[in-house]
């Protein structure tokens, strides 16, 4: 093609400078013998013929450009400089110049002629109309790389901006953002495509929120720093994960905080393979300490956490030394044969049985797990000189009404307990509630019944929970531990409870669904109650004292709650053990109970809810 430019490019620019329109002369084929001589030696040196002219953008041009400026010297020299009888001077200069004009014409031809061509070629192919909220740069960017995609029809902008409002972009038109949920019908739009990576997470739920009930598919681009050297392309579009929903930004992780318990030292991880433990993992890696020991009863799950933290070793060219060990942390010898032999200096205890409704039908291996496991711990990392001991607590721990939240809040006495005795060792506890995404949560439950077509089974439509992302959660809880002097009950700021029901809801509206009710009888998704299931409470507490204390980190509070002292709980602890030795339920159960005398099994909620109402 560019043979065929070059000799049109001859033919002009000789017609031109005779006054007339040549058909054919001796000159025009010496001006193209020596055009085609000195192009494609130096297109070929520059790869000009490497790139797809349908992808062509501003790099292939400028490459272009100078590609045709090194072809102007020797045509400039050779026709005007030293001069071909019978070939006027100054075709050295007009022929480059209308060549270049050529070249570059027939590109953008290509570029965005083509895509049109194929667009009415594959019209077969069903297409998706699309709108891109956020008419800024990355919207823009967003536009020209869904030229490429045939399966997609940009029909529409919106954007916040008033004076944008009214405009066309590259002939799409630019409405306010507030007529989003008017247009999505108007418009017939299947799809909204959030182009606005600086928003805070705030904005992008008021947004997500603001289309809410409409059948249409949300997706996002990530945030500025996710996008690969700045450039965006449709692959870069993402679901809308619900976490995002939570309506708040999480704070950057005070860096000193992170690295105080953990750079440079030994530091033990126990349940390194469960949700917590995993990321607490992560998080602990990128502050380079000197060991990691990952203490895990799981043979699948500790091979898989230790092979990715492994993988992410190689890749950062850290030279912390990784271990894995296999350990059930209730079996005390176990227990103390780890700590004596890596000796930490820091150890996070994230080992539990945590599934409320498991734990309440086998409260003897969940009282053994989370007591005696970390009764085991403790001790162990006293008689090993840990430094500082740092225990994952939970929101059900407070006023519980079931096995597993009791069993957490006697981990917490244990700690107290011990801080309180004088040891060297600092123990201190983070109390959370729900992680998003976790293990067993109910939004990877959620996602698996929408993808299955429903129903979302739904315990009440009243149960309301904390919920935070796993890696905040994770750098709240080091931080915390390294503001610890002893004793401490540290409390993450969760936000505001999310309702349930609302999350299930937002879920099937980010697939692009409904929910289908008595008002919407044909909708796609139908969400069921089935009754809260044995233990569970439909709202959770994060404080059991009414005095809590701000600490030097904006999302951390710091708890004031009653304790026991050692050598009382030392012997109701050792009660509790023979009893779990002996498997004696009932037994297990009063002795909990007057270690955790605000527990509530749910019969009593149950009955005194009834006689306050009568």
């Amino acid at each position: 093609m560019d043979a065929v430019l070059c000799i049109i490019a001859a033919w002009i620019a000789l017609s031109l400078r005779i006054g007339n329109w040549q058909l054919w002369d001796r000159s025009i084929a010496i001006i193209i013998g020596c055009a085609l001589a000195f192009w494609f030696p130096i297109a070929w040196a520059m790869r000009i013929y490497s790139s797809l002219i349908r992808f062509a953008g501003g790099r292939t041009m400028a490459g272009l450009g100078v590609a045709c400026a090194y072809f102007a010297i020797p045509m400039f020299f050779i026709l005007m400089a030293v001069g071909i009888p019978g070939v006027p001077r100054t075709m050295g200069l007009l022929h480059p110049i209308i060549f270049l004009a050529l070249l570059t014409l027939s590109r953008l031809v290509i570029r965005f002629g083509l895509n049109d061509i194929l667009g009415i070629v594959k019209g077969s192919i069903e297409r998706r109309r699309v709108a891109v909220y956020g008419a800024g740069r990355a919207g823009q960017q967003l536009a020209l790389a869904m030229r490429h995609e045939p399966h997609m029809w940009l029909v529409a902008f919106f954007d916040d901006d008033s004076r944008l409002h009214g405009q066309l972009l590259d002939g799409i038109p630019v409405y306010h953002a507030q007529d989003l949920d008017a247009q999505i019908e108007d418009l017939q739009l299947d799809e909204v495509l959030l182009a606005i990576p600086s928003a805070s997470r705030a904005r992008r739920r008021e947004i997500v929120e603001g289309i809410s009930g409409q059948n249409v598919h949300v997706r996002a681009l990530p945030s500025v720093g996710s996008i690969i050297d700045g450039e965006i392309s449709v692959s870069d579009l993402r679901e809308v994960e619900v976490d995002e929903l939570l309506g708040r930004d999480p704070v950057a992780p005070n860096a000193l905080l992170l690295g105080r318990t953990i750079a440079g030292k030994r530091v033990l991880v126990t349940g390194a393979g469960g949700s917590i433990g995993s990321e607490l993992c992560r998080q602990i890696l990128s502050c380079r300490p000197q060991q990691l020991v990952l203490v895990e009863q799981s043979e699948l799950a500790l091979y898989l956490v230790e092979g990715e933290l492994s993988q992410l070793l190689r890749s950062s060219g850290l030279d912390t030394v990784i271990v894995p060990q296999l350990c059930d942390v209730a079996d005390e010898g176990s227990a103390n044969r780890i700590f004596s032999r890596y000796r930490p200096e820091t150890v996070f205890h994230a080992a539990a049985y945590k599934h409320v409704p498991l734990v309440e039908m086998n409260p003897i291996a969940g009282l053994r797990n989370n007591v005696m496991g970390t009764l085991n711990c403790c001790l162990a990392a006293e008689k090993a000189g840990v430094a500082k001991f740092i225990l994952i607590s939970t929101d059900k721990a407070v006023r519980p009404t079931n096995v597993m939240g009791s069993s957490k809040r006697i981990c917490e006495l244990i700690l107290q307990a011990r801080a309180h005795d004088r040891s060297k060792t600092i123990f201190t506890m983070v109390r959370f509630g729900n992680v998003l995404g976790s293990s067993g949560s109910v939004v990877p439950l959620f996602k698996e019944q929408i993808s299955r077509g429903g129903p979302i089974t739904l315990t009440d439509r009243r149960v309301t929970r904390y919920f935070m992302t796993i890696p905040e959660a994770s750098q709240l809880v080091i931080q915390a531990g390294a503001m610890a002097k002893g004793g401490e009950v540290f409390v993450l700021d969760m936000g505001q409870p999310i309702l349930i029901y609302d999350l299930a809801v937002a879920m099937v509206q980010l697939c692009g669904l409904t929910v289908r009710t008595n008002e919407n009888p044909y909708g796609d998704i139908e969400i069921s109650e089935i009754g809260l299931r044995p233990g569970e409470k439909l709202y959770e507490e994060l404080l059991i004292g009414d005095d809590p204390k701000p600490t030097g980190h904006q999302r951390i509070i710091q708890s004031h709650e009653t304790l026991l002292e050692w050598s009382i709980l030392e012997q109701r602890i050792a009660a509790l053990a023979a009893a779990l030795e002996a498997g004696d339920a009932a037994t297990v159960l009063t002795i909990m109970a007057e270690l955790v005398p605000e527990y509530r099994s749910m019969a009593q909620v149950g009955s005194e809810t009834a006689t306050g109402a009568a």
